[in-house]
């Protein structure tokens, strides 16, 4: 058998696709008969000429002859599965732990377990109908969790979000990850789709379903057990200190420590800081979630055409004041949310269900934070720099509405001309990043009409895109500390849901190459 992929493979809005090889064999200009097993790859929308929109397909299939006429969107398939790490012959102290049971620490437990490792997580947060509850708590009444909340607890930030599953990175396990995404419960169009989502309310499902799939093949996860301190000898990880719910302190004695603290542990930030570890500070974002109704995008994107799901979008600009401005985590059909994780300080976030359909689009519009704008060299300054904006977007909140835990707002209209409630926003942003997305939205709505429409909402304000530190890590996945594998999100290698359970995965095969498996 042979087997190819072919591109550019044109539907019209509600064909079948099942006409996918009729079309495909005319491109290739072979009889239909010879596609065999075809399987989507890819979908897209190309909306380039909103009277005629087409979906667009990349298609893999198998034939039994050579197709001998070569076409430009046509190539031959070869095994694209990663190589499987080989097992090390260090000795591993008790098990290999994972810190943190987000993306990163999900996948990175899931294929140790899989290659029979028998991994120990540790989650300071809650197992997931516990955490569903104290989230409800909170968005009802105000009353924070600050070890079990939007950003805490099993599945980490991105249980309570869109879901989102697509990324800027190149990786041979991508596919891996989507793969274990939909066994476990969520749509298998996650494994084609051009811009994959889950939405939170499959997205507990799923988590809860991999879980499980970990406690099967011998994992064990331990909730509302924190990292308390590390152990360390003569330059390497002998064990660590942990704390439990009832506030009691455990010896754990491992040789292999995954740190997938998620960029929010900065309590944990501060302890590995003060351990020895080798950190930097590293630059991030900060700015506002810009409301507008889903039909002013959808027109924007689609035109009238109405058998289309909800739009999304990307923008960017750059400002004349050097500061690059971009959309970040655009949830159609969703919601913003407040995410703190400490009593008065306050930042926000968007999530989507799977359906996205509440009738409102927002997305975060960002500024680029440097070094420089941090005011220390500490290495923990971008934390305080997070800090100092949340806690005053705590008390604007509380100023302009009266109660605790509700972001400051204004519309559209009011940011752009310094008017009615916008001092509530504004003063939740430093001065360069207000002069900088007040630039950008007039441009953006050059690209997607009505952007700028005068009844749209901004609130304030959101920080928490990416880890304010980046924790090194040499080629073997270690920090200088041996046997302590710095990860994911936090520790500054990834952004986003899919690039955090990659860098899981990569980091589990690490330490699969350098211990043996357990007998």
């Amino acid at each position: 058998m042979y087997h190819y992929r072919v591109n550019q493979v044109k539907l019209n809005i509600g064909e079948p696709k099942g006409h996918l090889p009729k079309k495909m064999s005319r491109m290739l200009q072979i009889p239909v008969e010879w596609i065999e097993n075809w399987d989507i790859r890819r979908e897209s929308i190309d909306a380039r000429n909103k009277s005629e929109i087409r979906l667009v397909y990349t298609v893999d299939f198998f034939t039994k002859k050579e197709i001998r006429r070569k076409k430009r969107n046509l190539q031959e398939v070869g095994d694209e599965r990663p190589t499987e790490p080989v097992p090390g012959n260090q000795k591993l102290s008790g098990r290999p732990v994972v810190v943190g049971f987000g993306p990163c620490g999900i996948f990175a437990a899931l294929k140790l377990a899989e290659k029979g490792y028998r991994p120990l997580v540790l989650e300071r947060g809650k197992a997931m109908e516990e955490r569903v509850t104290d989230v409800d708590r909170f968005r009802e009444e105000g009353v924070l969790n600050p070890e079990s909340n939007v950003l805490f607890g099993e599945g980490g930030a991105g249980t309570f979000s869109d879901g989102k599953l697509t990324s800027g990175i190149k990786s041979d396990y991508i596919r891996e990850v989507l793969e274990v995404f939909a066994e476990a419960g969520a749509d298998s169009r996650i494994l084609y789709e051009h811009r994959p989502h889950i939405g939170t309310d499959v997205l507990r499902r799923v988590i809860v379903n991999i879980r499980k799939k970990i406690e099967m093949l011998g994992g064990e996860i331990r909730f509302g057990t924190k990292l308390d301190s590390l152990i360390l000898e003569d330059g390497r990880v002998e064990g660590i200190l942990v704390q439990d719910e009832a506030g009691q302190r455990h010896t754990i004695v491992t040789n292999a420590v995954v740190l997938a603290i998620g960029h929010s542990a900065r309590d944990t930030f501060e302890m590995i800081h003060g351990k020895g570890l080798p950190m930097e500070q590293k630059p991030l974002s900060i700015g506002v979630r810009m409301e507008h109704p889903q039909e002013i995008i959808d027109r924007a994107q689609y035109g009238e055409e109405k058998r289309l799901p909800p739009a999304d979008y990307k923008v960017s600009y750059r400002a004349s004041n050097g500061r690059g401005v971009y959309s970040f985590c655009m949830c159609p059909g969703g919601e913003v949310i407040v995410c703190s994780t400490k009593e008065k300080e306050l930042c926000v976030n968007g999530m989507s269900n799977s359906k996205r359909d509440s009738g409102t689009a927002n997305s975060g519009v960002l500024c680029d934070v440097r070094k420089e704008d941090f005011g220390a060299d500490d290495v923990l300054a971008g934390v305080r720099f997070q800090e100092k904006y949340e806690r005053i977007a705590y008390q604007m909140g509380l100023k302009e509405h009266g109660r605790i835990f509700v972001a400051p707002r204004c519309t559209m209209e009011e940011f752009l001309n310094g008017t009615g409630n916008s001092r509530y926003v504004t003063e939740s942003l430093p001065d360069f990043a207000v002069e900088a997305l007040r630039e950008a939205v007039p441009y953006f709505a050059r690209k997607i009409k009505g952007y700028d429409m005068p009844e749209a909402v901004v609130k304030a304000v959101e920080t928490r895109s990416s880890s304010p530190v980046r924790i090194l890590r040499d080629q073997t996945g270690q920090s200088e500390i041996r046997g302590i594998y710095p990860a994911g999100e936090g520790a500054g290698y990834a952004g986003g849901i899919t690039s955090a359970a990659c860098d899981g995965i990569r980091t589990a095969n690490h330490i699969i190459e350098a211990f043996a498996k357990p007998e």
